[in-house]
């Protein structure tokens, strides 16, 4: 079964930290490039990172210096490593594989910055 399952997700005060966890099943993994997206209450899916199956990393640059992408081939799995974590990061997080036009997305977890 095809899938990809996002969890790390919950309540953080601003300035701390929290890693985001996807894992992938029933796909070549390694073949995939991995991408983090966000969605903001009212706002549009918007690509944060993005990690290439040759490890070749983008940032959207709000989160430059503050958030990391890793990739885990032999678990299957994609981290978003977020510190230094702000209220404007607030958003629902979701996972993404690419390959050649096939588009997979996890469920999401939700993520809330506040004091």
């Amino acid at each position: 079964q095809v899938q990809l399952v996002d969890s790390g997700g919950g309540l953080v005060q601003p300035g701390g930290s929290l890693r985001l966890s996807c894992a992938a099943s029933g796909i070549l993994f390694s073949d995939y490039t991995m991408r983090w997206y966000r969605q903001a209450p009212g706002k549009q899916r918007t690509l944060v990172a993005s990690i290439t199956s040759g490890a070749s990393i983008t940032y959207v640059d709000s989160v430059k210096g503050r958030f990391t992408i890793s990739r885990d081939n032999a678990k299957n799995t994609v981290y978003l490593q977020m510190n230094s974590l702000k209220p404007e990061d607030t958003a629902v997080y979701y996972c993404n594989a690419y390959m050649s036009g096939t588009y997979l997305w996890g469920q999401g977890t939700q993520v809330t910055v506040s004091s």
